[in-house]
């Protein structure tokens, strides 16, 4: 790759914090118990997302609001999680790993107290917003936790395949525990489970401190400009997509104004940092061809996933599955995220990481393509094998991912890591948002086309549909007496099963179209490999031939 013009620029602040202090083995049973609280850690901050997405309509009914007034609660949540990396790393950086790991766990468990006192949309509103905001540093200490033990070589071998598999089985395992512990009593077992997480994982954290190295003032009173401006700029783009779908992106004039002002910030915080001589992230960096191309790669690849939190447990849920039939379903996909993890310890190297992303590619194109043969019959166990190999694909390419730029971010110095760490957090962040809003667009544009046309074979064949009515009203009869009510209810019974019908044909498109994104992502990554390989194929002179000679 040619010399970026730009590498003289003023490099941004060593936010990464200073070297790191010299590595001081631990004893088995120590090793363990940091490697048990990263998964504590991580499956705490996990959890309390897993919780409040998976059970919108059950916290609508509880607080008296429509599905539509709750969605909110989830834009509250995420809105501060993809800026708040951003500010914390630095402020660990300068208050020290240990006071920032003891203080954020203790702002956590505040706040999960405060949540048993939520009366109403508006209490939980904010209350969301704060726990999307204190739960932002569990992730960091999820990281910090599971790498603290581990010699240098095992950091990434070991450390960064589990603790990713840890992150991202989070949410699942939420859907797998929220209905035992919803039951009857509404939404306050969440919050007493979150707050036993929030106790545990504070004890753990001053049983077991991090070493923390020396403290060094890195807080300029223009990276708290820059960062208002990112969070509101990422803050507005999460609304707009988690609500896009909801109030319909042209129906409601607010959504454009507020991506308007979202990218208008974002300008704003670009052009500032450019200009500024110790930048918060190094925009020239970022926008090389190698770190653009690792950007474009994993928001792609958040987008892809998103077939598995906004697709099946949707579509199983509008065909009147309950989300204790989803169980099984989902302990599945926390199993195989797992599985992700462990599989890549003995084969992540960073000279691997196209082969193993080649294979995460082919099984999510697999997976999509078997699920879109879906219909009104299927049920969670026929699509255990196919959400399985997306679960298992996800740890295959992010973990690698992750590893591939921080390998090239301490190759330009420990000042480039905070940029990375921005890039990796907000792809996955803003991606997750995107992913689940363009999904659930893409199904209702759908859904609206295969409605009509079916409808329109049903007025077209009226024979057929006189019969099946008759069939309908003839199985109603032993509870409706009346024969206009029979009727009635046995054309609603058709209707309401044609939408049905019309949502599993549009959300095998979104399958297939997923499949295909995956596959032409594929071809992409392939003649990828295929250009670097003829880049270093050795050259031998050519031999002549015995004619010749």
């Amino acid at each position: 790759m040619s010399e970026n013009p730009h590498n003289n620029a003023p490099a941004a602040p060593a936010a990464a914090g200073p070297s790191a202090p010299p590595f001081v083995p631990k004893s088995l049973p120590l090793t363990l118990g940091y490697i048990g609280a990263s998964m504590v850690i991580g499956l705490t901050q996990g959890l309390a997302q897993g919780f409040v997405s998976t059970n919108i309509p059950q916290i609508a009914g509880d607080l008296g609001v429509t599905t539509t007034q709750a969605t909110w609660l989830m834009a509250a949540f995420l809105i501060p999680r993809a800026s708040m990396p951003l500010l914390l790393i630095k402020l660990r950086t300068q208050y020290g790993l240990r006071r920032f790991a003891e203080w954020a766990t203790i702002a956590y468990l505040v706040v999960a107290l405060a949540g048993l006192a939520i009366s109403d949309l508006r209490s939980a509103l904010v209350m969301q917003f704060l726990a999307g905001m204190v739960s932002a540093p569990l992730s960091t200490l999820a990281f910090l936790y599971m790498l603290e033990p581990l010699s240098p070589p095992w950091k990434m071998r070991l450390g960064l395949p589990m603790v990713m598999a840890t992150i991202s089985a989070g949410p699942m395992l939420a859907r797998v525990v929220s209905p035992g512990l919803m039951s009857d009593m509404g939404w306050m077992p969440l919050h007493l489970m979150t707050l036993g997480l929030a106790a545990v994982s504070l004890a753990l954290v001053y049983a077991l401190p991090l070493t923390s190295p020396p403290r060094i003032k890195v807080i300029a009173v223009m990276d708290l400009v820059s960062w208002g401006l990112i969070a509101a700029g990422f803050g507005g783009l999460t609304v707009a997509f988690i609500t896009g779908a909801v109030y319909w992106w042209t129906e409601a004039p607010w959504l454009g104004w507020t991506l308007a002002g979202a990218i208008l910030t974002l300008t704003a915080a670009v052009v500032i940092e450019l200009h500024r001589k110790a930048p918060l992230l190094d925009i020239r960096w970022l926008s090389t061809p190698a770190m653009a191309h690792l950007t474009v790669t994993l928001l792609l690849f958040r987008l892809i996933l998103s077939e598995q939190s906004a697709g099946a447990p949707r579509m199983f849920q509008l065909m009147g599955i309950t989300q204790g039939q989803l169980v099984p379903l989902f302990a599945v996909i926390c199993i195989a995220t797992l599985l992700g993890g462990l599989a890549l310890i003995p084969i992540i190297r960073p000279d691997r990481v196209p082969a193993i992303h080649v294979v995460a590619l082919t099984l999510i194109a697999a997976a999509a393509w078997m699920d879109s043969r879906a219909t009104l019959d299927t049920r969670p166990a026929q699509m255990m094998l196919s959400q399985g190999m997306i679960a298992f694909a996800g740890v295959l390419f992010l973990a690698p991912a992750m590893m591939r730029g921080l390998v090239s971010a301490l190759a330009r110095g420990p000042n480039y890591i905070l940029s990375f760490v921005i890039v990796f957090l907000s792809t996955q962040s803003l991606g997750g948002a995107m992913g689940s809003g363009l999904f659930t667009t893409f199904i209702n544009h759908r859904q609206a086309v295969h409605l009509q046309i079916l409808r329109e074979q049903l007025t077209a064949s009226d024979a057929q549909m006189l019969q099946e009515i008759l069939r309908r009203a003839a199985i109603l009869a032993p509870q409706i007496t009346d024969a206009a009510a029979r009727k009635a209810q046995a054309v609603a019974l058709i209707a309401q099963d044609v939408s049905n019908e019309a949502y599993v044909m549009a959300y095998n498109d979104a399958y297939l179209l997923t499949a295909m994104v995956a596959l032409a992502a594929l071809a992409a990554l392939i003649l990828h490999i295929f250009r670097d390989w003829l880049a270093v194929r050795p050259t031998s002179p050519a031999t002549p031939s015995p004619e010749s000679a």
